[in-house]
């Protein structure tokens, strides 16, 4: 049995459900690890999985006009005045993988924020299909509100033990592409990284724009991390967007990897290359201390 296993801007064939194989049971006991369904099959062999201990982690909520916005919240215990990441998930949501994130950056010393931002639409958890979830929830979200939910989890921050003075952002697939748009929307923001993020669309109503569109007039740095062999993302595009972001002054640059392909440093899914992945942390860190973040 193949199932076809997207995330919004590639597209894999995956035959993980041999003939026999009761998808639902495994569904059930992938989503016992804290992954969401449509993120299946989980490549647990590789999966990274970062602890609590001398962290203070878990959910918090805040309210954002009439909606409670689920946050998950890493820090280290008992500091204050840390730096801030948001940390921006792709279409599945705040599942174990963007969670263990933030505990990855708490663990460096700072406040990390990874917000539910579907969380009017639906719960992208729950929703087993690629096509349903992208047509239900992700299709629904208009950035403007993506936007006030991150402006919302920055004043918390500010308001528990986060200086956002020393603000980043970072985002992987659909959060990629959020943290361009989120670096041209809050000027206070000082580097963004921005994970196999789209960079060219037609507008909508919920999306009007898109990072090759804000390109010419950005201010903060963005480190964009790519792969060559991204199909939903071809190369030509970052070209485009590099030639847009010359003409501007944010000091935004790329790093394309020859091997990889999209969701590169999804350590759960079948699209992992450890080293690139590892290589692209690691520039991402200098980033944010280059650009005062850290």
């Amino acid at each position: 049995m193949k199932d076809l296993v997207q995330d919004g801007d590639s597209l894999v064939a995956d035959s993980a459900f041999a003939d026999g194989v009761d998808r639902r049971v495994f569904l059930k006991a992938a989503l016992g690890t804290g992954f969401a369904a449509a993120t299946l099959p989980v490549a647990a062999q590789s999966v990274i999985k970062t602890d609590t201990a001398g962290l203070t982690a878990g959910t918090v909520q805040i309210k954002v006009g009439g909606t409670t916005v689920p946050v998950y919240r890493a820090q280290p215990e008992g500091k204050t005045n840390l730096p801030v990441i948001l940390v921006v998930s792709e279409i599945f949501g705040v599942h174990e993988h963007i969670a263990d994130i933030a505990r990855r950056f708490a663990k460096l010393g700072y406040l990390a924020l990874a917000p539910e931002l579907f969380v009017r639409q639906g719960d992208p958890q729950k929703v087993p299909n690629i096509a349903d979830l992208i047509r239900d929830i992700i299709s629904k979200t208009p950035d403007a509100q993506v936007m006030g939910d991150l402006d919302a989890c920055v004043d918390w921050a500010r308001h528990n033990g986060g200086n956002v003075d020393k603000l980043g952002i970072t985002g992987f697939c659909w959060g990629g592409r959020i943290t361009w748009m989120y670096s041209a929307h809050n000027p206070k923001v000082k580097a963004g990284v921005a994970w196999y993020g789209r960079l060219v669309g037609e507008p909508s109503a919920n999306t009007p724009k898109h990072p090759i569109d804000i390109a010419t007039s950005l201010k903060v740095p963005v480190l964009g991390l790519y792969g060559a062999k991204d199909t939903g993302i071809p190369v030509d595009t970052v070209k485009r967007m590099e030639a847009e972001l010359a003409k501007g002054s944010s000091g935004s640059t790329f790093v394309v990897y020859p091997d990889a392909g999209h969701a590169f440093n999804a350590d759960y899914r079948p699209s992992y290359v450890e080293a690139d992945a590892r290589d692209g942390w690691s520039r991402a860190l200098a980033w944010f201390k280059s650009h005062g973040v850290a």
